[in-house]
């Protein structure tokens, strides 16, 4: 998974903190309360991501809502994993990311593991 562009993140950040379903003019009023887009621009790009699969939409009349197709937390799961997919080594590249953790991060890893059941055939 590539990481989103700059003005796809700033949809997805939309949808993701306002957890609901949204048009794209909703979209480009909001945006535009912080710099000046084009509706065309963000329907295009709302396209793409639709297309991309991180949205899914319905028609309502004449018009395509829009719904983030997964939580912020997924996708940033998916960047990590790509990450671990870039290395040679994985418990080497997991190693040096847990090493860049604070405390507080580190006893939230702590806490996920704790909480993970382990699979039928043993292994984590």
């Amino acid at each position: 998974m590539r990481r989103l562009g700059e003005l796809e993140a700033e949809i997805m950040d939309r949808f993701w903190r306002w957890s609901r379903p949204a048009t794209v003019r909703e979209i480009v009023d909001d945006i535009n309360l912080l710099r000046e887009v084009a509706y065309t621009t963000v329907t295009t790009v709302t396209t793409i991501l639709f297309h991309k699969g991180y949205l899914t939409r319905a028609r309502e009349g004449r018009i395509w809502v829009y719904r983030a197709a997964a939580t912020r937390e997924a996708y940033a799961a998916a960047l990590m994993a790509d990450g671990l997919d870039a290395s040679e080594d994985r418990p080497a590249a997991l190693l040096a990311f847990v090493r860049e953790l604070d405390a507080g991060e580190l006893a939230a890893l702590r806490e996920a593991l704790s909480s993970v059941d382990a699979p039928a055939d043993g292994r984590r």
